[in-house]
């Protein structure tokens, strides 16, 4: 029998293992006065389901409050885990671990190497470039007339209940 190919977001144990050591501790904030006692209320979701949800919402493009409840939960509960986990600088760790491993493995050219427009803002893009080609022809772009005046008909208004 052939092997089930797992989908994209799936989170396979052997991945798992190496992302987990990764993540960063839950911090209980000292300062602060909490209202119910150690233990109670609902119990935090499992990092691993949280890291899947992540990995659903990158992979398939869909926003938070589209992931699947029956399989990942409350969806604000998993974008509050991915902004903490954000500040903590997880996914800057992953990105690092996964490149030394891809170099470990395959070797990264480091000599040469190119950077998408995505990861960062062009700002001098507009001066290499030159203007919008699809703006030219609108009127507050087009140069005022000789004299500076706008343009207006040589024959003034005539008055209707006056003959021709």
């Amino acid at each position: 029998m052939a092997k089930k190919r797992a989908e994209s977001w799936v989170v396979t144990d052997a991945f798992w293992q190496r992302v987990e050591p990764l993540l960063p501790k839950r911090k209980i904030d000292s300062s602060k006065v909490y209202q119910r006692k150690p233990g109670a209320g609902r119990p935090p979701k499992p990092a691993r389901q949280v890291f899947e949800a992540i990995v659903y919402v990158l992979r398939t493009g869909c926003q938070w409050k589209a992931l699947p409840k029956e399989r990942f939960g409350s969806a604000s509960a998993i974008h509050k885990r991915f902004l903490e986990w954000e500040e903590a600088a997880f996914f800057e760790t992953l990105w690092k671990a996964g490149l030394a491993e891809y170099d470990a493995l395959e070797g990264i050219a480091w000599r040469w190497q190119s950077i998408d427009g995505a990861m960062m803002k062009a700002p001098l893009a507009q001066a290499t470039v030159g203007p919008n080609p699809t703006d030219r022809g609108k009127k507050w772009k087009q140069a005022s007339s000789a004299g500076g005046r706008p343009w207006c008909p040589v024959i003034a208004r005539r008055d209707r209940r006056q003959s021709a």
